[in-house]
C-alpha cells in the first residue's frame, strides 16, 4: 500500500519553504529531519526507521480506521497492517535511496537498507495474505493510486516532499487504502472508491490550509487562491462520492462542515503548531466516524 505524506495526525506535511530545522508537518507536529550522516541525537535505528511527520500516523489511520468500520475483515485487517508498513518502509526507503543517489555509503545507509528489507518482505506476506482471503480485486483503487504515489515517491528521492505537489499527492494516494479495505470486506466498488473520495476531499481541503497556518506563523505572506482551490476541490470529491454511493451523504456534510471549520479559523491569530495538529486529528477522526455512521444509518 502507499503510505501518507502524509501521512497524517489528519493532514499532510510542511510548507515546502519552511526552514529545514523548524519544519512542521500539516498536522502541525514539528519535524527535524535528521543531518545526512547522523542520527540527530536519537537512537540510530530510530532514526532510520520511524517517520519524522508525525501527521502522517493520522494520515495512515484515517483510511485503515474508515475501511474496517464499514467493512471489517481479516483480509481488510491484513491490508491496514501493510499500509501501515508501507508508511514505516518509506522513511529508511527514502533514506537509502536519496544517499545512493547522491553516491554516499554512510553507516545509515547500511542500516536503512536493511530496515526497508525486512519490511519490504513482511509488507508482501500481508498482501498475498489479503489476496489469498479476498481475492486480487481488492488491489483496484491500489493501482489507481499508483500513479499518484510516484509523483510523491519522485519527489521524496529529490529531497523536495515538502512541496504541494508531493503533499497533495501522497494524502490522496494513501486514501485508497480505505477502498481497498472496504472491497477486502465485501463493500461494493461504488461505496468504496466513494469512501476513498470522501478522504481525499479531506486532504485536499487541509493541506492548503494547514501550509497557510504555517506560513503565517513564519510571518510569509498567504495567498488565498490555494486554500480556496482546494476547498472547491474538497466539495467536489464530496459530490462525486455522494453520486457514487448517497449513504455517504453524511461523510460529504461533514467535508463540508471541516471547509468552514477551516475558514473561520483562518479569520483568527494561528496558533502553535501543535495546536493546529490536534485540531486536525480531530477533524479526521470525526470525519471517519460520521462516514462510518452514515453509511450504517442510510
Amino acid at each position: 500500500m502507499t503510505a501518507p505524506a502524509r501521512s497524517t495526525g489528519a493532514a499532510q506535511r510542511a510548507v515546502a519553504d519552511t526552514p529545514r530545522s523548524t519544519a512542521t508537518d500539516p498536522a502541525g507536529a514539528e519535524r527535524s529531519p535528521a543531518p545526512a550522516g547522523s542520527a540527530s541525537g536519537r537512537r540510530p535505528w530510530k532514526a532510520v526507521a520511524l517517520p519524522t511527520e508525525h501527521g502522517g500516523w493520522g494520515l495512515t489511520l484515517e483510511p485503515c480506521l474508515l475501511g474496517l468500520l464499514v467493512a471489517p475483515s481479516l483480509a481488510g485487517a491484513a491490508v491496514a497492517t501493510a499500509t501501515f508498513l508501507a508508511f514505516l518502509v518509506r522513511t529508511p526507503l527514502k533514506l537509502a535511496l536519496i544517499d545512493r543517489r547522491r553516491g554516499r555509503r554512510l553507516e545509515r545507509t547500511a542500516l536503512a537498507t536493511r530496515i526497508a528489507a525486512v519490511e519490504s518482505l513482511v509488507l508482501i506476506g500481508l498482501a498475498v495474505l489479503a489476496t489469498a482471503l479476498a481475492g486480487p480485486r481488492l488491489w483496484m483503487p491500489v493501482v489507481a493510486a499508483a500513479p499518484l504515489v510516484a509523483v510523491e515517491a519522485w519527489y521524496e528521492v529529490r529531497s523536495r516532499g515538502r512541496r504541494l505537489v508531493p503533499e497533495l499527492a501522497g494524502a490522496i494516494g494513501v486514501s485508497a487504502a480505505a477502498a481497498a479495505i472496504a472491497i477486502a470486506g465485501g463493500a461494493s466498488v461504488p461505496l468504496a472508491f466513494g469512501l476513498w473520495l470522501v478522504l481525499a476531499a479531506r486532504g485536499v481541503t487541509s493541506i492548503p490550509q494547514v501550509r497557510a497556518q504555517i506560513a503565517s506563523l513564519h510571518g510569509r505572506a498567504v495567498s488565498s487562491a490555494t486554500t480556496t482551490a482546494g476547498d472547491l476541490a474538497a466539495l467536489a470529491f464530496a459530490a462525486v462520492a455522494v453520486a457514487l454511493d448517497p449513504s455517504l451523504l453524511a461523510g460529504a456534510l461533514a467535508i463540508a462542515a471541516i471547509v468552514v471549520i477551516q475558514r473561520v479559523s483562518a479569520r483568527r491569530p494561528t496558533p502553535a503548531p501543535k495546536v493546529v495538529g490536534l485540531r486536525q486529528l480531530a477533524l479526521g477522526l470525526a470525519l471517519v466516524l460520521i462516514t462510518a455512521v452514515g453509511t450504517f444509518l442510510a
